[in-house]
């Protein structure tokens, strides 16, 4: 397998997915950190497996936690996590946001809550799925993954129901050390190394900025751990700051869970787990104010001219 990026790279063939696939180790169990949790707020919310993912003799189920108050009246908020697999605060922030802040919104908020969408990724703490795919390039179409055709189908009913989606993420230094190394040797592509910013950053949709909504989020968060900087260049992870820890991604072009839906309000958080001055908590904390925030913003504008 040629896992060297650089300008006489060649992309991968079968062979190489196969070895690389060989090669990912199980590190955690979905079924007792995430598994579990959700098993326990079956008591408070209703439970609904949306699919299952099968890898070689594997069996994921797909869950998916409502509020028991569901009404069509009420606006629908949306939280996604586990995406990528190894973010582990949006998996586990997603589980505490139910836990802890959740029936707040009850009787004025259909709150739909899927905390690990890539849980083969989420055991093996990698990024893309056993097809060696990343999940969050692949909400287009019918879905181009497993875990984007699931997640696209139980959604279905609800498009244009959707007031806010927040999609839960984690840049970390693997990122640099092992992910985005791994992207261009698959893909036989030169890797240029980036920056690694300290700090958490929210990525809006270009199509669809909301930058005061981008802000409220922000400032939120802010009370509970720092925002990231801007580098030399006034960009985060390559891409311009178009306000404080804020950058833009055309969200339904790349292929992103934040664009699968056509709500108003859109975000993807960016928690900095290794940062000298995060811990895990601290992690999921800012991950759930900024669910908190998203939410409360929408819910002051819901009325607004877009």
């Amino acid at each position: 397998m040629n896992v060297t990026a650089d300008n006489s790279a060649t992309p991968w063939v079968e062979t190489d997915r196969a070895t690389w696939l060989a090669s990912r180790v199980k590190q955690r169990s979905y079924a007792d950190e995430v598994l579990s949790r959700i098993e326990l707020l079956g008591y408070r919310f209703d439970v609904q497996e949306y699919g299952q993912l099968d890898y070689s003799g594997e069996h994921f189920p797909l869950l998916a936690l409502k509020s028991r108050d569901w009404s069509d009246e009420f606006p629908t908020m949306l939280v996604t996590g586990g995406v990528h697999g190894y973010e582990t605060s949006g998996v586990q922030g997603a589980l505490d946001f139910l836990d802890q802040r959740a029936e707040s919104y009850a009787g004025f908020v259909n709150l739909l809550v899927v905390p690990c969408v890539s849980p083969w990724a989420y055991e093996r703490v990698q990024r893309w799925n056993a097809e060696a795919l990343d999940p969050n390039r692949s909400f287009t179409g019918q879905g181009g993954t497993q875990e984007a055709a699931a997640l696209m189908r139980l959604l279905a009913p609800l498009q244009g129901r959707v007031l806010v989606h927040i999609d839960l993420h984690e840049t970390t230094d693997s990122d640099e050390t092992e992910f985005r190394p791994a992207l261009a040797a698959r893909d036989g592509k030169e890797y240029v190394p980036g920056e690694i910013p300290d700090g958490f950053y929210l990525c809006g949709d270009a199509q669809n900025p909301q930058l005061a909504f981008q802000n409220a989020v922000n400032a939120a968060v802010a009370e509970v751990t720092h925002i990231a900087p801007s580098d030399a260049k006034g960009e985060i992870i390559g891409s311009p700051v178009v306000a404080p820890g804020v950058i833009l991604y055309d969200y339904k072009a790349l292929g992103l869970c934040a664009g699968m839906t056509d709500a108003r309000f859109t975000t993807t958080t960016e928690v900095y787990p290794d940062s000298p001055r995060a811990t895990p908590e601290i992690c999921n904390a800012a991950q759930v104010a900024a669910v908190c925030a998203a939410i409360d913003f929408a819910l002051r504008h819901e009325g607004s001219t877009p």
